[in-house]
């Protein structure tokens, strides 16, 4: 369970992350910024695949993402971290926070689509 929180987390940070702070975290050989603990504990049944949650991130999870590095953790997505997570959840959590998130970004192996706002 814990591995899977942390694909979760590492994955969900892929792209909810504009925003920095003090904390750093090491996702892959490089370090991203943010609170990853929260973002795992926050997010994670929001972005889960198989998940049955609408894909609205709560107060606490949105905070969360506020704090991430998405490009620092979007290069650190992996096809395991995919497995399990739904990017495309996970796009429509970080904007439901009010992140905005480009059409034609690349996280992992994920693209986020055109019209897909």
């Amino acid at each position: 369970m814990l591995n899977l929180r942390f694909m979760a987390l590492a994955a969900f940070a892929v792209l909810g992350i504009l925003f920095t702070s003090e904390v750093d975290v090491v996702l892959g050989q490089a370090a991203c910024q943010g609170d990853m603990q929260g973002l795992i504990t926050q997010c994670e049944s929001y972005v889960m695949k198989g998940s049955l949650l609408p894909p609205i991130g709560s107060q606490g999870c949105c905070a969360a993402i506020k704090t991430l590095d998405i490009p620092c953790a979007c290069q650190h997505v992996t096809k395991v971290v995919e497995a399990v997570v739904d990017m495309g959840k996970v796009v429509k959590v970080v904007r439901s926070c009010g992140i905005p998130v480009p059409e034609g970004m690349k996280c992992g192996s994920y693209t986020v689509p055109p019209g897909s706002r």
